[in-house]
């Protein structure tokens, strides 16, 4: 089987490796704090002193970093993958970053004879444990199928999206409806229950016509009790809204919503909620009611 490489072992990436060890595959990990590789190893995953050393010994290193500077660092920094590369060797970036900056790191590692796919994914953590991803994959064609099979068990559904860059713009549009769910959501509740009626009856309104949303049957709930344990921290989403904003910004298009969402995300961060989950921004927004 392909010998496969995670760089960063956060929330996703854990999950990704444990899924991909509980397949059969052989799998290298790197992660700066060290002890987040600790229940990989457990499970039999080799872990690495740096991302170099994960290189010498993958195939496919999948890179799951908070932004492109990140990606860059991993890669082309101290140590990096770049450093430990070997004929058939494919790197293939899980982040969610700009596709601009995506081209350019691409471009980078096929000068150095490196082949470079992007395959950011929708589903958090408790999907990736079971390979039930939604994967979205751009980049040299033939490096696809090379791997497909790979990432045919990390999601449960593939998509090939064509030239580098077009992943990760689908993936930003798509964290952009996340976080417009969420405020959407978290209005629809505190409105509901600053009304003086039970905010699940207004999900299960809401749940019985064409406008509800895998948020809206299970987080939802969790918002109504204030339940807030991260897949996804608020802090990252807000994150994605600035790329979604300056993506937008380089192609001369105008978005005054994810404008307006990141403004509130960004409130909500200097408020003292960043590490909760992106759907404690219902936390910032029942605040501004009491404020009233």
């Amino acid at each position: 089987m392909i010998k496969i490489g995670i760089v960063g072992t956060g929330i996703l990436g854990e999950a990704v490796g444990l899924h991909l060890l509980n397949v059969g595959y052989e799998v290298t990990v790197f992660n700066r704090t060290k002890n987040k590789t600790e229940k990989l190893e457990v499970k039999g995953a080799k872990v690495a002193d740096s991302p170099k050393q994960v290189a010498e010994n993958s195939e496919l290193i999948i890179t799951v970093v908070k932004d492109a500077e990140a990606v860059n660092d991993v890669i082309f920094g101290n140590s990096g993958i770049i450093f430990g590369k070997h004929e058939e060797m494919c790197i293939a970036d899980m982040s969610t970053v700009n596709p601009n900056a995506t081209k350019e790191i691409s471009q980078k590692v096929n000068s150095e004879g490196v082949d470079y796919i992007e395959i950011p994914v929708m589903g958090g953590p408790n999907l990736a444990i079971d390979g039930k991803l939604l994967v979205m994959a751009s980049g040299r064609e033939e490096s696809f199928e090379r791997y497909k099979s790979v990432l045919e068990k990390i999601g449960e559904q593939t998509f090939y999206l064509g030239n580098t860059g077009s992943a990760h713009s689908i993936k930003l549009a798509m964290n952009l409806q996340i976080a417009m769910v969420a405020l959407s959501l978290s209005e629809g509740i505190t409105l509901t229950k600053n009304a003086g009626l039970d905010p699940e009856i207004f999900l299960k309104v809401l749940n019985s016509t064409g406008f509800k949303t895998t948020m809206s049957q299970n987080k939802a709930y969790k918002m109504i009790k204030d339940s807030y344990t991260a897949t996804f921290t608020l802090a990252n989403l807000k994150k994605d809204l600035d790329t979604v904003n300056d993506t937008a910004v380089s192609a001369n298009t105008e978005l005054p919503m994810a404008q307006l969402a990141r403004k509130i995300y960004s409130n909500a961060i200097d408020e003292g909620f960043a590490n909760i989950d992106y759907t404690g921004i219902i936390a910032y927004i029942k605040n501004l009611s009491k404020e009233n």
